[in-house]
């Protein structure tokens, strides 16, 4: 299967709205109630949009997977244990794989191209938080090498921030 990763334009929209909402059923069916309709909504994909920030992984001419990528952060973040504070790092928020196309090692495959990416950048860190009722997302993270740095509560409840060197 290949993926071919590109900025996101308003043309996307409607498609990433109909996956989120599709992904965000299948995770209340597996009793993961991260996402609702207050996060993530159509205007934080419309900002991310704006900004040049948020990339669709193409398969099969379908959005298989959606991800936002910048240098911004809640300011809770300030409560991890940074391995690596003085490094230039980027933090990735809101991925989230079709339904359609998961299990089929999409997600895998996109945390190494953000690395790549992010690596061409100049970055030397990627920063996350995963809600500690995901163990899916956990366990990507932890297989993908990164190290938890700290937790925040959310309205949703414990997250875990998540760190790794690039």
């Amino acid at each position: 299967m290949t993926i071919d990763y590109r900025l996101a334009n308003r043309t996307d929209l409607e498609e990433i709205e109909q996956l989120v909402q599709n992904a965000i059923i299948k995770m209340e069916k597996n009793d993961i109630h991260q996402w609702d309709e207050l996060y993530p909504t159509s205007e934080d994909f419309e900002n991310d949009i704006k900004n040049a920030d948020l990339y669709v992984g193409i398969v099969e001419e379908k959005i298989a997977v959606v991800f936002a990528l910048n240098q911004e952060c809640d300011e809770d973040y300030r409560n991890g244990k940074w391995a690596y504070p003085e490094k230039p790092y980027y933090v990735l928020h809101r991925i989230c794989v079709n339904p359609v196309f998961q299990n089929r090692g999409v997600a895998a495959r996109t945390m190494q191209f953000i690395e790549e990416m992010l690596k061409d950048r100049g970055a030397q860190a990627i920063r996350l938080d995963v809600f500690s009722k995901n163990p899916y997302s956990q366990k990507l993270y932890a297989k993908a090498g990164y190290i938890q740095t700290g937790v925040v509560e959310w309205r949703k409840g414990e997250f875990y921030l998540m760190e790794k060197y690039i």
